[in-house]
């Protein structure tokens, strides 16, 4: 009766598409109108993806840290290191461009040479004032050379802030507005306002600029996603549409195909703007994804359609048989591939969250669009004539047929020891993989954003700011002398640290003032004694007040303080040790029944969340295993044939986990979707398989090498098309300038082809090789599905519809 079902349920299916044509090209082309409507809906991510829970602790701290202090990347930062700038030209042109720059309204305001200012004390009446540091608007060269020398020596409140300790470089710092620095316009002034100036004033007077800061870094990085958008797309639908052609050699089906796919991405796009997700590095695969996912059903119907034409020429029965006997073949495929995707919703990343819901609801999307869309078009169209149908005769892939045959018949032994060689390898591999969680790794290196950031690394020991966040527990605590000498101890030990550039705090502030009561002495940089402080560091915060430098770096009510280093490219690894290191000190200076000291900011937080994704993949993993392992159970009633099945499917994952470790590919938020991703889409061929396996042995008599052979040469054709495509679609996204990107696809490209192989090899052989525990009637019990219908079941079909 299932079996009946199972048939009569998809013969009803193809019986209701193809008498509704017309309606259903109104609902499809309805559907997608009304989802291109959502298409501006869609937003692009303008800060890093929250890894974590919004509830989790780290993030918690965080937010109570962007309550107090605001967005801590708001730094824009210009760079030169070319000594002509102290040139009466070259610096007035300078101070004309920061002059411009500052009166941005994205720009709250700018600290450069051409405007710095000094703390000067002044007797009459007793008083601090910032005044000009170059007094002459427009200074001789004179001027300037004894402003160079100053600014280098004598003013170390500035030291790493406008010029850098190691050389010569300058800097100029744009502070962006708090609440434009993560929105539209910030993309607008940097894009369309700033690297135009910048790139004026370099081709005018030969001056190379460098540009950081996150804001810039953020602005650049997304922009390069949007544009490799329409990239991968385009390359997504060359490549297949040329792996297709080459296939069936008919423009006439390719373009259908194309047709299908295209619809498919719009549905991408309107889902991700009616659900009003944000464009990430990861949404933004999924568009390609559904090209290359969609083709092998094109493949299967278009195929299965041009067998059923060369068998007895009646189009109606061939475009009914395409949806009733592929039906079952094409939903479970797209269903375990959805599978895959499916178990990131079950994260408690809001990131894999919204990737595995689109990726999901799409991959079914596309499968829908196949099952309707091809036999629809093609009941319009002439039937193919004999040279659209030459390719179901070639002999050019009978060689490799032959070969697989070959080797599972005669070479059984040599593959289990391959397979095995290869998992004791692939183990000793995977002990060697590291985790990065660097925000930096995966932007793409030859464009000159990145040179910039190594740039300001070298000069500036880095632009990444890393926040160590200050409660002292009561009013105006920050500014008791006891707590800014514990400040500076943390300050020094900071210091120390290669990795981390010399911080910023209030600390600076009370030593200026120090050094400026003693008339601009540098030797009096430092922090004022009990006796001093009672008259300066009234002066200085009513002075920092005004200018905003008390705000910065402590609240209004003086109860919290933040001190602010900027931090290299460092991975997981260093972070650790960085934390490590410090989190002792912090207790041993900061008493935690008086203070209580947290470290933040957006690059600790993106570690943080990497190693937490790393868990969750283990967690997605293992679900997509379970719910896929559950599919098949149901498929096939056999638990002993769930076990089979998994063993070709997870040595591949393990295969390419050793891949990683020795070819240092450290699992990052890029990496860790390709296991789910490529398990969910190779068990495709294990179901395809194990289903011809299941019918040939119903129609052998039970005779298990004579089923494992047939099923094997029938479905070893079709594996191979749709892996071709597969691979090298995947291959597509090795294109990109995103690091992870390119690791993404060439993994899920390479792990995909070791599951053909295990598929196609490893899987008969263990078939063969457990004949007697595994190929019987009592283990293989009648199905809940056929996936493939019965040679019977067109009898049945023909009596149905002649009853109709």
């Amino acid at each position: 009766m299932q079996k009946i079902f199972s048939f009569g349920f998809w013969n009803s299916v193809a019986r209701l598409i193809l008498r509704n044509r017309i309606t259903i090209i109104i609902l499809i082309v309805v559907t997608t109108i009304l989802l291109a409507t959502q298409w501006k809906n869609m937003r692009f991510s303008y800060t890093e993806a929250n890894l974590m829970p919004d509830d989790h602790p780290v993030n918690l701290i965080y937010q109570d840290f962007l309550e107090k202090f605001g967005e801590e990347g708001n730094l824009i930062l210009l760079g030169v290191k070319d000594s002509a700038l102290f040139t009466p030209e070259k610096f007035e042109a300078w101070t004309k461009l920061t002059d411009t720059l500052s009166k941005f309204p994205e720009v709250d305001h700018v600290i450069s040479p051409a405007n710095l200012e000094e703390l000067k004390k002044f007797d009459d009446p007793k008083r601090f004032e910032m005044v000009p540091a170059i007094p002459d608007k427009h200074p001789d060269s004179t001027e300037l050379k004894n402003f160079e020398n100053k600014l280098f020596t004598q003013m170390p409140f500035y030291e790493n802030l406008v010029y850098s300790s190691h050389s010569n470089t300058i800097q100029s710092a744009l502070y962006i507005n708090k609440d434009l620095v993560n929105t539209k316009e910030r993309k607008i002034f940097v894009l369309e306002e700033l690297n135009p100036l910048i790139k004026q004033f370099e081709d005018k007077y030969g001056i190379d600029v460098h540009v950081s800061g996150m804001p810039y870094i953020r602005t650049l990085n997304s922009q390069n996603i949007i544009d490799e958008i329409g990239i991968f797309i385009l390359a997504a639908l060359v490549v297949t549409s040329l792996i297709f052609f080459f296939f069936f050699r008919s423009v006439r089906a390719t373009l259908i195909s194309m047709l299908t796919v295209c619809i498919g991405v719009m549905w991408a796009f309107g889902v991700i703007g009616l659900l009003n997700y944000e464009i990430t590095i990861l949404t933004a695969l999924i568009p390609p994804l559904i090209i290359v996912i969609g083709i092998p059903n094109c493949i299967f119907l278009i195929n299965k359609y041009q067998q059923e034409i060369q068998k007895h020429g009646n189009q109606a029965k061939s475009l009914q048989r395409v949806i009733a006997k592929v039906g079952n073949a094409t939903l479970m495929t797209n269903l375990t591939t959805a599978s895959g995707f499916a178990t990131f919703i079950l994260t408690d990343s809001k990131l894999l969250r919204e990737f595995g819901t689109v990726a999901s609801i799409n991959i079914l999307a596309i499968f829908l669009l196949s099952l309707m869309i091809i036999p629809i078009v093609y009941s319009y169209l002439k039937p193919p004539g004999q040279r659209h149908l030459k390719h179901l005769n070639k002999r050019w892939i009978g060689g490799f047929v032959n070969w697989m045959e070959k080797m599972v018949r005669n070479h059984r032994i040599a593959i289990y020891i391959t397979a095995v060689g290869l998992l004791a390898i692939s183990i000793i591999g995977m002990y060697t993989i590291k985790v990065s969680g660097s925000i930096l790794e995966d932007m793409p290196h030859d464009t000159q954003f990145f040179k910039d950031i190594q740039f300001f690394e070298d000069e500036f020991e880095g632009v990444m700011p890393l926040e160590i966040y200050i409660d002292t527990k009561r009013p105006k605590g920050v500014m008791k002398l006891s707590t800014l000498k514990r400040m500076e101890r943390l300050e020094d030990i900071i210091q120390d640290i290669p990795e981390l550039s010399k911080p910023l705090s209030v600390t600076r502030l009370a030593k200026y003032a120090k050094q400026a009561y003693y008339n601009g002495n540098a030797k009096y940089y430092q922090l004022p004694t009990s006796q001093e402080q009672n008259f300066i560091m009234p002066y200085a915060k009513n002075l920092s007040s005004s200018k905003g430098m008390m705000q910065a770096y402590v609240d209004s009510t003086g109860r919290y303080a933040r001190i602010t280093t900027f931090m290299q490219d460092v991975g997981t690894d260093e972070m650790e040790r960085i934390e490590e290191h410090l989190k002792p000190q912090i207790n041993k200076i900061f008493p935690e029944d008086r203070y209580d000291v947290s470290m933040t900011g957006k690059a600790l937080l993106f570690q943080k969340g990497t190693d937490y994704l790393v868990r969750n993949l283990i967690i997605s993993l293992g679900l997509a295993i379970l719910l896929i392992a559950g599919l098949m159970a149901w498929m096939f009633r056999s638990f002993r044939m769930i076990l089979i099945s998994l063993v070709p499917n997870l040595l591949p994952l393990i295969i390419t986990a050793g891949v990683m470790g020795f070819l240092g590919v450290p699992i990052k938020p890029s990496t860790i979707l390709v296991f789910s991703i490529a398990f969910g889409i190779s068990v495709d061929d294990t179901i395809h398989f194990l289903a011809k396996y299941r019918q040939e042995l119903q129609v052998h008599d039970w005779k298990i090498k004579r089923s494992v052979y047939a099923a094997l040469r029938e479905t070893g054709v079709s594996m191979f098309y749709t892996s071709i495509v597969l691979f090298f679609g995947f291959s597509v996204f090795m294109i990109s300038s995103f690091g992870g990107t390119v690791a993404l696809g060439g993994l899920v490209s390479a792990t995909l082809l070791f599951a053909m192989l295990s598929n196609l090899l490893l899987l008969p052989s263990l078939l063969l090789s457990l004949e007697k525990s595994i190929a019987n009637k009592k283990v293989l019990k009648e199905p809940a599905m056929n996936i493939i219908e019965d040679e019977n079941d067109e009898v049945e079909e023909e009596e149905n519809s002649k009853n109709d």
